[in-house]
């Protein structure tokens, strides 16, 4: 579905992950469109102080975690009833924490998981039925070029955007005879709280504000799956050829994202 600037009635879009960095530069790309928004995120002062500064947008805050799926699903019924059924739902929410396995790391590696994977699917959860039988709308997954290879210290990241990568286009074919598209973003290194730590070079590194308004062009378009900055697109597809044997000897001194902290 492609959405237009001349459509009657103003966007409704549904983001999860909205109080920071990626999910908070999309929220304010669909306020100068002026789209009615939900917003979901862990820190509801922060959602708050974005409505504060969008006062003359209909804007909807919904404090919960993603890995609640009751809390999200309760999110979803609310906007559902004030707005009705969104045209745009972002799975945006996402942690990236270092971790090693043997180290005592497992919660670490399950709470990545139920963020990044679980988390996505149970933001679409409560809007695809209904998207199905109206024959309309698009579910948006936030993925990551880390999950086209294992990244050493990064096992859980890179193993949770590899999931969804593959639920997204498995869902994608789902949806397909209903007329809902489904788009897979694939962001590269992107300026956010996120990266701020990596204690190591970034290449092509992209503010969040240019990052979201090619996202918002790429929906737009229709287009079923980029990657922003496009450089990475190349510097992906080379990685995911590599042989394993040069791609183990090239990272395994590789420098990696610090443990998460406590352990």
């Amino acid at each position: 579905m492609r959405h237009s600037a001349m459509q009657d009635a103003p966007l409704k879009v549904f983001i999860t992950g909205a109080s920071s960095g990626i999910g908070a530069a999309l929220a304010a790309v669909y306020a100068r469109q002026g789209a009615v928004l939900g917003l979901v995120a862990r820190r509801g002062e922060a959602l708050a102080g974005f409505r504060q500064s969008h006062p003359d947008h209909p804007i909807a805050i919904y404090p919960a975690d993603v890995r609640d799926a009751d809390a999200l699903a309760a999110a979803a019924r609310d906007f559902i009833a004030q707005y009705g059924m969104p045209d745009i739902v972002i799975a945006n929410a996402g942690v990236s924490r270092g971790v090693l396995t043997g180290e005592g790391d497992l919660a670490t590696f399950r709470d990545v998981m139920d963020t990044n994977y679980f988390g996505m699917v149970a933001t679409f959860e409560p809007f695809a039925s209904a998207m199905k039988q109206a024959r309309r709308g698009t579910l948006v997954g936030i993925a990551s070029v880390a999950g086209v290879r294992g990244l050493p210290g990064s096992g859980a990241y890179s193993a949770s955007k590899a999931a969804a990568l593959a639920y997204l286009e498995a869902l994608r074919v789902e949806m397909r005879p209903f007329g809902v598209p489904v788009v897979t973003i694939a962001p590269g290194y992107i300026r956010t709280p996120m990266t701020a730590k990596n204690p190591y070079r970034m290449p092509f590194l992209m503010d969040a504000d240019q990052f979201a308004a090619k996202t918002a062009q790429a929906i737009a378009r229709g287009t079923s799956f980029a990657v922003f900055p496009w450089p990475m697109r190349v510097a992906a597809a080379m990685l995911r050829a590599l042989p394993r044997w040069v791609y183990d000897r090239v990272f395994e001194k590789a420098p990696r994202k610090p443990r998460a902290a406590g352990h």
